[in-house]
């Protein structure tokens, strides 16, 4: 099961908040579908930070072997979460595929 925490969402204008949220949480049942049998709880944190004309994001998930963190830097609030999902996404896959040592399996063969 992933439970996902959001912060400092209230630092996003009201235009873009309402899409980034539903976009976030569009892009979290993938991780509900690749971590189903998954042992352990896990937590994907979402963190927004605005600065001057840049909006920061940066999403984390703590698996068993180590945690998975990465961040996006853009203007526009969507483009970074997007942007940055779809590169957590490759990360976390990875990291996940060296847990279960598919590597060697495919090696084998």
């Amino acid at each position: 099961m992933v439970k996902l925490i959001i912060k400092n969402l209230k630092e996003v204008d009201e235009a873009a908040r309402k899409q980034a949220e539903e976009l976030i949480k569009s892009k979290v049942e993938f991780y509900e579908q690749l971590f189903k049998k998954y042992d352990k709880d896990l937590t994907l944190e979402v963190i927004f930070d605005n600065s001057s004309s840049l909006t920061k994001v940066s999403a984390s998930i703590d698996l068993k072997s180590k945690k998975v963190l990465l961040a996006e830097e853009d203007k526009e609030v969507l483009k970074a979460v997007t942007t940055l999902f779809n590169e957590f996404k490759k990360a976390v896959k990875r990291q996940y595929e060296l847990e279960r040592k598919d590597y060697e399996y495919k090696r084998k063969r």
